[in-house]
């Protein structure tokens, strides 16, 4: 399990977190999931509660707090996650196509990860250096 609290490892922009809002109204509660696979795969892709099922494979990164009565959960591949472990992610929207199964596609916007490399604090926090260096 990955950490989640002082630091999170995954964030959403204001524009993101608005459309989410609104897409809640249509949809009922929503989860993200970070695959690795190519092409729109590769997106975050946005679906209801349920429909998309994860397992025992997948990594919940944390819950964005978009403003809603409960947060939205944010899980990743396994392998995908070993990719990625050493980054924060951040949510976005911006005008395009989304992919063909996120709740977003019909809207002409679609959500893309925007990452960066931990700081040192976030490092510690997450394990990921030896304090004795």
């Amino acid at each position: 399990m990955v950490k989640t609290g002082s630091y999170p490892r995954v964030d959403v922009t204001d524009a993101a977190a608005s459309l989410v809002r609104d897409l809640t109204v249509q949809h009922g509660p929503l989860m993200f999931h970070q695959s690795g696979g190519c092409c729109d795969g590769s997106s975050p892709m946005c679906f209801p509660v349920g429909m998309f099922l994860t397992g025992p494979s997948d990594v919940l990164l944390g819950a964005l707090d978009v403003g809603l009565d409960a947060p939205v959960e944010v899980f990743m591949s396994e392998s995908q996650f070993e990719y990625w472990k050493y980054t924060h992610l951040t949510i976005d929207v911006v005008p395009g196509r989304g992919a063909g199964f996120s709740v977003e596609g019909p809207t002409g916007m679609r959500f893309l990860i925007r990452s960066r490399m931990l700081n040192d604090a976030e490092l510690e926090y997450f394990g990921l250096t030896s304090s004795s260096t």
